[in-house]
């Protein structure tokens, strides 16, 4: 098996109630891209407008190429509270979550989460979701 050709990586909170400003100062880093509910948002990439269905705050880190998940949740949890109180505080009110994608070349890539990792989402009630990207194959003729 081959190495992940790449992987990018997101911590999301979403929540009707949520105040990005309290979430920063409770995590003490500052969301890559945040919303309120209701808050008009336009699309950096198209330009389309949509209204926020709930709030939402989001950080990430940089992708990798090729992947290596372990770095990049050390690198994000690494920039973020470790008051574990603060986390379970924030698991109960939001069921926040660690969005993972995996993008493959070949068909036969994979990564893995090692323990230190696994406790680092596991103690802060962080569960994990995951978008897997095949590779991009020709169509037949």
């Amino acid at each position: 098996m081959a190495v992940i050709s790449g992987t990018t990586i997101a911590l999301r909170f979403f929540g009707d109630d949520l105040d990005p400003d309290a979430l920063t100062a409770s995590l003490g880093k500052a969301p890559t891209k945040f919303a309120v509910k209701g808050q008009v948002i336009t699309s950096d990439k198209t330009g389309s407008v949509r209204v926020a269905k709930t709030g939402s705050w989001i950080f990430s880190v940089g992708d990798r190429a090729p992947g290596d998940l372990d770095a990049q949740i050390r690198e994000l949890f690494g920039a973020l509270s470790v008051d574990l109180s603060v986390w379970r505080e924030l698991a109960t009110k939001y069921k926040p979550d660690l969005f993972v994608g995996l993008f493959m070349k070949e068909s036969n890539e994979g990564d893995g989460i090692g323990s230190e990792c696994i406790g680092l989402l596991s103690s802060r009630g962080v569960s994990l979701s995951l978008d897997v990207y095949g590779p991009l194959t020709e169509p037949s003729e």
